[in-house]
């Protein structure tokens, strides 16, 4: 078993990379309630997410869920191809697909894409126009959908991805916790987006939380009550987050988190 994949209980959960590059604000902006010794923290704890002339790097990550039964859930779908939505800011072309085969997962073995929410770094390869994955129902919050609906005038999710799902009867539009399989759930949380959502795998004792943006960066695994700038509702996902963690502890659930160098976190 490589570093990249982990087993709780009869899944096995494969983190797969679909790139890497800077973030488009300083960490420091992003987080400006943070202290040097929060920092030095967090550098301890996921050294890689520093570089050497101070910029913020972010990793672009997916996590595939392999069921008993061999269906697949992909949770997120990166940044995309060279022309996604990303592309204003991500470092497109991500390589999703290629790190699904390098998994032994064939593009048409996803049978479900939960999008932990519509920003664009985690929606590109689930684009119709775009995707390998053209048999997979996409799972999104209702609440996340009416809030890109509502912004359509400002945004492109609703023409490029929302509407095209919806067309092709693949938008499968859910309302709080839902359970996928007898081991996965989905669950509300929201705050970084109205309907984020993470995902939480389960068997017996073991667990691990796919956490999506409830947190960005290790600095939240050291101080879970810092505000990140780029949260819509910056106080709920700071209880959000609160809430989810201290459970997840209680758990000792295993942490899959989409932008952190390291591939898993232990709550």
């Amino acid at each position: 078993m490589t570093d990249a994949v982990r087993k709780i209980g009869p899944v096995t959960v494969v983190a797969l990379d679909d790139a890497d590059g800077p973030h488009f604000d300083l960490r420091e902006d992003a987080f400006p309630a943070a202290t040097p010794q929060d920092w030095a923290a967090a550098d301890a704890l996921d050294p890689d997410s520093l570089t050497l002339d101070g910029r913020w790097w972010l990793r672009f990550r997916s996590f595939a869920l392999i069921g008993p039964d061999g269906r697949v859930t992909l949770v997120d779908a990166g940044i995309g191809p060279a022309n996604s939505l990303a592309a204003e800011w991500a470092p497109v072309p991500g390589r999703l697909p290629d790190a699904l085969a390098e998994a032994g997962i064939a593009a048409t073995d996803v049978e479900t894409i939960v999008l932990t929410h519509l920003h664009t770094d985690h929606i590109g390869w689930a684009v119709p126009a775009d995707s390998p994955f053209v048999n997979a129902r996409v799972v999104v919050q209702r609440a996340e959908v009416t809030a890109f609906r509502a912004a359509r005038d400002v945004t492109q999710q609703e023409e490029v991805l929302l509407t095209p799902l919806h067309e092709q009867g693949r938008l499968h539009v859910i309302e709080g916790d839902t359970q996928l399989t007898t081991e996965v759930r989905v669950v509300a949380t929201p705050g970084h987006t109205p309907g984020h959502q993470s995902v939480l795998v389960e068997s017996g004792d073991e667990s691990m939380l796919v956490t999506g943006d409830l947190l960005v960066h290790a600095v939240q695994l050291i101080r879970p009550e810092l505000a990140y700038g780029h949260d819509m509702d910056a106080e709920l996902a700071r209880k959000t987050r609160l809430s989810m963690l201290e459970h997840a502890a209680g758990r000792k659930s295993l942490l899959a988190v989409s932008h952190l160098s390291t591939l898993w976190s232990q709550a």
